[in-house]
């Protein structure tokens, strides 16, 4: 690596120095041994619309290795973050995200950093020599503390959740920035090693395959290993006294089961299905798109929301079998395929909304058509104010960070594909779906990128009102 430190120049006595030798000096003063322009900060966030901060700039993850030691009982998270990246250009200095924690060290490509930290989540990162663009480097951050709780726009709660039997890390939109330093936004996906230490007769369960459990002085530590590349929002660590559950899926697909106690009896039946809803799940989306599957069930206290973290979700509860479809869908919609930007969030929860419906339709329930007649007619919600709530605003363009959880992100961004159903039939329908996630497949996409696939694949068809009025229309269109 070709070092851009600063050089200095020596200009002879003889030579008068004015302002233009002046500004000649500042600038090969800044030029690298290669003749090349010396490195630069990488932004501290990559602009998304609704969290500006949030992921980085100049650097692309591919793989995080998180070594974790967590004690339940003092509330305390000692961590090691072994961070691998390709530098997207000429670097430094980068950032990283992390809320909270102490960090004790920085080191870069073996070498100790300077850090400091700024803005409330940003860890500045400067290698004692700058990365060239192109050139893979690894980060090394040791940290501790007692991680925390993050309140979203919203009000929901994420980050480091405590539970009475251990604590749940969640992380839709920014919380895993509470417990472990990345690029946490969705645009930056990467494989991940995950082991948790903990006290023994307590499990840590995560994402992925669980490689080895091992016991040593009265501490337990799990490993995880996820092949595929995850968004660190959908990156999960649970930590509690689980009843655990395995079991074999399609095609001899790996099903891990971590079950509170309190819920093991509720929950048996549908968790049951979880093969069956797979199987469905192909049938309808194409090849499910992961090396495992499961759940995570925590008490109905414990998290107030259902989260489709990556191989297996977590669920408030015991789940309904239409919680589960939902969640299971965003294998395929969300965790395989991922929006750029959290504005292209009605790709995930619209998809997975019109899988219930779908699965309905299968199973003797209402159809897809009576559920989209019922919200259009104002009949589907008990309360009329939920049922005005759909067409608050279009569901791709919701007005705030506040916002991206709402209604018309989900019901509406289902309403918007049974619209393309009912304009190319079933066929051409279910081509479009299967093909979306086969090539978007473990990448990212966007509002654009979907309508171009969409046109792509029915050629003949005008799908420019369903665009205008129902994917980015105000309130609630005149219907043909």
């Amino acid at each position: 690596m070709v070092s851009r430190r600063l050089r200095i120049t020596v200009v002879p006595r003889s030579v008068p120095v004015g302002p233009a030798t002046v500004a000649v000096l500042l600038v090969l003063a800044l030029v690298g041994c290669d003749g090349g322009v010396r490195g630069s900060a990488g932004a501290p966030g990559v602009r998304d619309p609704y969290f500006p901060k949030a992921g980085n700039g100049g650097y692309d993850v591919t793989h995080y290795g998180l070594i974790l030691d967590y004690e339940p009982k003092a509330r305390r998270l000692t961590g090691k973050a072994e961070i691998t990246a390709r530098a997207e250009q000429d670097l430094s200095a980068f950032d990283l995200d992390l809320k909270g924690m102490k960090v004790e060290s920085v080191e870069v490509g073996g070498k100790a950093a300077r850090f400091n930290r700024s803005g409330g989540q940003e860890l500045v990162v400067r290698p004692r020599d700058d990365l060239d663009e192109g050139s893979v480097f690894t980060t090394v951050v040791r940290y501790s503390g007692s991680p925390e709780t993050i309140t979203d726009p919203d009000g929901s709660e994420e980050g480091w959740l405590r539970t009475e039997d251990g604590a749940l890390g969640l992380g839709e939109p920014t919380g895993s920035m509470a417990w472990f330093p990345g690029s946490h936004h969705p645009s930056d996906k990467a494989t991940y090693d995950i082991t948790v230490t903990v006290p023994e007769g307590v499990k840590a369960v995560s994402n992925g395959e669980l490689r080895s459990e091992v016991t040593k002085r009265g501490r337990t530590s799990f490993a995880w290993h996820v092949g595929e590349p995850m968004a660190s929002y959908v990156a999960t660590v649970a930590v509690g006294e689980y009843e655990v559950r395995r079991s074999k899926g399609p095609h001899g697909l790996p099903v891990y089961v971590a079950v509170d106690p309190g819920e093991a009896k509720a929950s048996r039946e549908v968790l049951g299905r979880i093969p069956e809803v797979v199987e469905w799940g192909e049938l309808n989306f194409g090849p499910y798109p992961f090396s495992s599957v499961g759940a995570i069930v925590e008490r109905e206290d414990d998290a107030g929301y259902a989260l489709e973290t990556q191989n297996r979700p977590v669920f408030p509860g015991a789940p309904s079998v239409e919680l589960l479809v939902h969640e299971l869908a965003h294998q395929w919609y969300g965790n395989s395929v991922t929006p750029k930007t959290w504005r292209d969030m009605w790709l995930n929860e619209g998809f997975a909304t019109y899988a219930e419906w779908l699965w309905a339709e299968d199973h003797g329930g209402d159809s897809a058509q009576d559920v989209f007649d019922a919200l259009y007619e104002g009949d589907y919600f008990d309360s009329r104010e939920d049922n005005d709530a759909v067409w608050a605003f279009p569901p791709a363009k919701p007005p705030s960070a506040a916002r991206i959880s709402d209604s018309p992100v989900y019901e509406r961004g289902g309403m918007v594909l049974h619209k393309i159903r009912q304009k190319v039939g079933d066929d051409t329908f279910y081509d479009i779906v299967q093909g979306w996630a086969a090539s978007r497949r473990h990448g990212n996409a966007d509002t654009d990128d979907f309508t171009a696939y969409v046109e792509k694949k029915a050629p003949g068809e005008d799908f420019s009102r369903i665009w205008a009025d129902w994917l980015y229309g105000e309130g609630r269109p005149d219907r043909p």
